[in-house]
């Protein structure tokens, strides 16, 4: 079994069942990259001190440091990382360094660990990973938002009309550019989220196990800021301002995993429209074939499978949100080893989220208006019954209850005569729903008139 970063003070060697029990290096790994800028942060302030490294020893650390971070990187990119004994990824980069350094070198190996705890780092390269991560899914995410509003302005320029529900009843004909705006609102309130999210995480590096370092402040801010220099792309990071607080604190997962099943709920609901939409009995909507299979059984079956698999996603982003939640519920101060199981939830919200951007914003041009479904519904009379009412207040001057009385009327004499309006005798028409003629009916009927009357509406996507 390999070296461990602790055990000076036990006589017995480790259950063999317990280490694999507690290990994390098969999901830590991905923390790899912001492991080795973390060692690169702080072997720089262990410089500036002037007394734990000497002349030259940053600089060779920083090269193999270097080595073993490209090296790692390669062999998770090509599915070569497979580490046998070492329990996490600080151990992992450690050993790894001590290996490169050799029995010549192995004291500046030893110092690579001075004044800093695991759970310093862990704290480091969760915050890092966020920073990255949510730069790398809002990204994802305008990709898909422009996708939508790209669908929004073809959609417009054809004059697409479609059926709105309420209840999943008829309501109201909508255009169809409008309906995936909507979605395009919904995604955008998730984008700002997102970047009130990037805008309030702090990176913390120097909480030692959780009473901070010995190592003056000056010193990292100075490390800090030469880092830097090199990696312009990291941003915000400064020592703790109460490392308790810091090696405890798991509040951004919390808030990250939160903004990630809000995002997950707009794509379950689109998913949910869309399937429903895509049946026989909807007939609103044609699916592409590229995000469907069929029946091992059934062969006229096109089954919405993606749409599916996003909306059964959903129980396991939420389920990721409530794990973290209840891992951190009651944890004494400060760091607990119960943190450790952090990590594959927010790993797997993450890459699910990913997927799932990537693969929506391929398919979302690609779904149909199936115009002839949409035609059929628009035929349905009652679908204008607001607008009939509308006619009555704005032409005849009548008060809203009363024409939403005679329309309610009108509807049920229509119920009687099977929804055809021409089956209704104009007498009887005259009679129980005074003000209401066929003429007027027919016109409201036209398409784009329905669309066209609404006057609240702030469309923003224009043609």
């Amino acid at each position: 079994m390999a070296k461990k970063l602790w055990g000076g003070r036990f006589t017995k060697k480790i259950d063999p069942d317990f280490f694999e029990f507690q290990k994390s290096i098969q999901y830590d790994y991905k923390l790899a990259r912001y492991d080795i800028m973390h060692s690169l942060i702080h072997i720089n302030a262990l410089s500036k001190s002037g007394e734990i490294l000497k002349a030259g020893e940053k600089e060779r650390l920083e090269s193999v440091l270097s080595k073993v971070g490209k090296e790692i990187a390669e062999e998770i990119k090509n599915e070569q990382f497979k580490p046998k004994d070492s329990e996490d990824i600080h151990t992992e980069i450690q050993n790894r360094v001590e290996k490169k350094l050799g029995p010549k070198y192995s004291s500046l190996a030893l110092k690579l660990h001075t004044l800093r705890s695991r759970n310093d780092q862990i704290a480091f390269d969760l915050r890092l990973y966020l920073a990255d991560k949510s730069l790398g899914i809002n990204t994802l995410l305008f990709k898909l938002i422009s996708e939508l509003l790209c669908s929004t302005v073809a959609s417009l320029k054809k004059k697409e009309e479609f059926v709105g529900y309420t209840h999943t009843q008829r309501a109201q004909i909508i255009y169809f550019a409008d309906y995936l705006e909507a979605y395009a609102e919904m995604l955008g309130r998730d984008a700002s989220r997102i970047e009130k999210f990037e805008d309030s995480l702090f990176i913390y590096i120097g909480a030692g196990a959780l009473t901070g370092s010995s190592l003056d402040r000056s010193d990292y801010n100075a490390a800090i800021k030469e880092y830097m220099k090199k990696y312009s792309e990291i941003r915000k990071i400064k020592p703790p301002d109460n490392p308790l607080d810091n090696v405890s604190d798991r509040d951004f997962i919390v808030e990250f995993l939160s903004i990630l099943s809000i995002m997950q709920m707009h794509f379950s609901r689109l998913a949910e429209d869309l399937i429903l939409y895509s049946t026989k009995e909807f007939n609103l909507i044609d699916l592409p074939e590229e995000f469907c299979t069929g029946s091992s059984l059934m062969p006229h079956k096109k089954n919405p499978d993606l749409l599916e698999l996003i909306r059964g996603n959903t129980g396991k982003i939420y389920g990721n949100l409530m794990s973290i939640l209840t891992i951190m519920k009651g944890l004494p101060l400060t760091y607990n080893r119960d943190m450790q199981l952090d990590k594959e939830p927010l790993f797997s919200s993450v890459e699910t989220i990913e997927a799932e951007l990537k693969l929506l914003t391929k398919f979302i041009s690609k779904v149909k208006v199936n115009n002839k479904g949409v035609d059929a519904i628009k035929e349905d009379v009652s679908l204008y019954a607001t607008e009939f009412a509308e006619e009555l207040v704005m032409k005849q001057g009548l008060p809203f209850k009363v024409a939403h009385d005679i329309v309610g009327r009108f509807i049920i004499l229509l119920e009687k005569n099977k929804g055809k309006i021409e089956n209704i005798e104009d007498k009887e028409l005259e009679q129980k729903c005074p003000g209401l003629t066929k003429k007027m009916i027919k016109r409201i009927m036209k398409p784009g008139y329905v669309v066209s009357s609404r006057k609240t509406f702030v469309r923003k996507i224009k043609k």
